[in-house]
């Protein structure tokens, strides 16, 4: 089992989401964080699953949510880099790696 860590951006990115997620109807930004939190368990689980998407990054999508977490395999950790709405430019998690 890999520990997983998120950037600040990374993290600041999920909680913009939950949070746009919970005002938009209650109880959806915490559905939002428990599809997250399955996907950091998979990858936890078996990061190689994921595809390499540009260079050494990875990319776990989640199922019921049109985000996904982009992340880097590093020696001892899984460093979640960017947590990204499926239509955003992906130049600006790109510049990130």
């Amino acid at each position: 089992m890999w520990p997983v860590r998120f950037t600040e951006a990374a993290r600041g990115e999920l909680i913009d989401a939950q949070d746009w997620y919970e005002a938009e109807a209650p109880g959806l930004g915490r559905r939002f964080r428990a599809e997250v939190d399955s996907v950091v368990q998979r990858m936890a689980d078996n990061p190689r699953q994921f595809p390499v998407v540009y260079k050494t990054l990875r990319r776990a999508r989640t199922k019921k949510f049109p985000y996904a977490l982009f992340f880097l395999t590093e020696s001892d950790f899984l460093l979640v880099v960017a947590c990204f709405h499926g239509s955003r430019d992906p130049r600006q998690w790109k510049k990130r790696v």
